[in-house]
């Protein structure tokens, strides 16, 4: 528990057992000031890894779920479905390019009143090689259209974020796949939600990325996150309900 919220962590991993022991110990390993633990449940979802990943993530201290539908919105999805009760979701990619204690950063922004707080590596430090040079220009053409669609100040689609529960209920999540980061954020703004962002550091994953390592992952993605922009875009507006 972290300033009397709950916290749950969902971690979708596909082939990661290099590094998802490490994100879990990290991310278990966190305390508040009073030495509290501030994860009260966390969930590693193997999207139908073949590698030992779930054995890895368990054996590290995380609950497993598996979902055998690929996709990163499957595996969040299949993750939060799973979740005790919880006040706030943080979502954390399992190939350690987040660092965990800046989680704190997060969390202190739900605690301000947030809807949603997103871990911007914009605003923050990315290391040499940890963005691809599409990874780049993706995120600040996706930003670029937020802001001119919506007037939100985003400057990054970054996977670190958290979001409140109950909020997260009300958008609906549907995206199965490369989509997920930016219908979250979209939706969150159409309902009128507080979006913010803080600073955050991204290190060089473990490993090769399954989507911006390879040309066809680059492009199914780019396709899907401005078709999602679009999409909405075009919708009738929302306002929180």
């Amino acid at each position: 528990m972290y300033e009397g919220l709950r916290v749950g962590c969902v971690i979708p991993a596909f082939n990661e057992a290099p590094s998802v022991g490490l994100v879990v110990s990290d991310l278990l390993g966190l305390a508040g000031e009073r030495g509290e633990k501030m994860i009260d449940d966390l969930v590693v979802c193997d999207n139908g890894s073949t590698d030992g990943t779930g054995d890895v993530a368990v054996r590290a201290g995380a609950r497993v779920v598996r979902e055998e539908r690929r996709g990163y919105g499957s595996a969040c999805l299949a993750g939060i479905a799973t979740l005790d009760e919880v006040d706030v979701v943080l979502f954390a990619d399992a190939d350690r390019s987040d660092v965990a204690a800046e989680a704190i950063d997060l969390l202190d922004g739900i605690a301000g009143g947030a809807d949603l707080v997103i871990g911007s590596r914009v605003l923050g430090r990315a290391e040499p090689g940890a963005l691809t040079a599409q990874q780049r220009f993706g995120n600040r053409l996706a930003a670029f259209l937020i802001r001119l669609i919506w007037k939100e100040n985003a400057t990054d689609l970054g996977p670190f974020r958290a979001m409140r529960r109950d909020s997260l209920e009300i958008i609906c999540m549907e995206d199965r796949d490369y989509g997920w980061t930016v219908e979250m954020q979209v939706k969150a703004y159409r309902h009128g939600m507080k979006v913010i962002e803080v600073p955050a550091t991204y290190r060089k994953r473990i490993g090769k990325s399954k989507i911006s390592g390879t040309v066809k992952g680059t492009l199914l993605a780019g396709y899907k996150i401005l078709g999602t922009i679009a999409k909405y875009a075009a919708a009738p507006p929302r306002r929180r309900d």
